[in-house]
């Protein structure tokens, strides 16, 4: 009991010592505070409205006829779609679009009106910059969606010039009728998509920039040993002291993320908060264990912060919320999971998105908590590295 009794103090001993050297440091209030309230401030006003909307387009009206001025009208309708400029040529819209003003082309060929009353099959053609690539897919739906109802709008003249009735033309020109729901963010909205992910990504970077540092800068300033003295010589003593105020930090922005997002906004968050706000919990802790990781096995602080950076910089192109882990070499699906970002991204789609049973995500948790063992497996090169690492400037 005595032993358990002076572990506690020793840790609340350096809890305040952290706090002081904290106080003194304003990189660490840049980094825990600064730094993700900016990131919250930016992407969510950068994507307030959900989706982009008015993406310039040119149109090529070679035909200029009642029915190409028609479908010109009808495009400019579609909200993401703005017609900011009728071409004379396609070469001038080209010449537009190489200089980055517009994003996509659309050509109506000469003598539409003509051969589609006639049954010659005109073609559309349309046009996007890929190198954009949000812009790029909108614009092709709104493109390739106008086109369709071209086909139909001209189809139903000719059949109705013919005699035939409606219902029997729709019948041909749309035998089967689609009827879409997106599931969990039906809107289409992308600040549902990206910022549920792209917040908690830079939260896990800083926390594993700020678990180097705090443990790096005490080995650069020769004061790791009298840290570990003052925990009893006992490493987890000593990290558990030194980490808990940036544990608690964090969690409290990462549960300020949580209030904007699905509090604020409105979010979708189909399972409650708990399961959320435990996850994010998780993901802090987790991910202090990694950076603990870090420290160990590059115990200086330059090699440290680079491999923070460097992994923390991965994790949002591997853990699957921009392009599919499934699809990825087994390799890196492998590598993915080493990632404490890529378990919180499964528990947001299941429990937040989805609603789906706690049954169904409870290894994602068993995953985040399992990160926890890292300190243990490298405690004691770490505190090899306290006692005895010399630093060389």
């Amino acid at each position: 009991m005595m032993t358990l009794r002076k572990s506690i103090h020793n840790v609340g001993l350096i809890f305040r010592r952290e706090l002081v050297r904290m106080v003194k440091k304003p990189i660490y209030l840049f980094a825990m505070v600064g730094a993700p309230l900016i990131s919250l401030l930016f992407f969510l006003s950068l994507m307030h409205e959900g989706l982009p909307t008015d993406l310039p387009i040119a149109v090529v009206d070679q035909d200029n006829s009642p029915t190409s001025r028609q479908l010109i009208r009808q495009l400019d309708a579609f909200e993401e779609t703005k017609v900011e400029m009728l071409a004379q040529s396609f070469s001038e819209a080209r010449m537009e679009m190489q200089r980055g003003r517009i994003y996509g082309i659309f050509l109506i060929p000469a003598d539409f009106e003509k051969d589609a009353t006639s049954g010659k099959q005109p073609k559309l053609s349309y046009y996007m910059n890929g190198t954009y690539l949000i812009a790029a897919s909108l614009l092709y739906k709104d493109m390739k969606t106008i086109s369709v109802l071209a086909n139909a709008s001209v189809g139903l003249q000719t059949g109705t010039a013919e005699g035939e009735t409606e219902e029997s033309i729709m019948g041909k020109l749309q035998p089967i009728v689609i009827d879409t729901h997106p599931i969990g963010n039906p809107w289409l909205n992308y600040s549902v998509y990206l910022n549920n992910t792209i917040l908690p990504g830079i939260l896990q970077l800083m926390i594993f920039l700020v678990t180097v540092y705090c443990i790096g800068i005490e080995l650069k300033e020769d004061t790791s040993r009298k840290w570990l003295s003052m925990g009893g010589n006992s490493i987890l003593v000593a990290l558990l002291g030194k980490l808990l105020p940036y544990t608690l930090a964090f969690t409290a922005m990462g549960w300020l993320y949580a209030a904007v997002l699905y509090g604020y906004n409105a979010f979708p968050l189909h399972s409650g908060w708990l399961p959320m706000l435990a996850a994010l919990f998780l993901l802090v802790v987790a991910s202090q264990a990694m950076g603990v990781f870090m420290i160990a096995t590059l115990p200086t602080l330059r090699l440290g912060l680079s491999f923070a950076g460097l992994f923390g910089m991965i994790a949002f192109s591997i853990v699957g919320f921009s392009y599919p882990l499934l699809a990825m070499d087994p390799m890196l699906q492998a590598l993915g999971r080493l990632f404490p970002l890529r378990h919180y991204f499964l528990i947001y789609v299941d429990q937040a998105l989805n609603g789906r049973d706690l049954y169904y995500t409870w290894s994602e948790y068993v995953w985040l908590v399992g990160f926890l063992v890292l300190p243990i497996l490298m405690g004691k090169h770490l505190k090899q590295a306290l006692l005895y690492f010399k630093y060389i400037p």
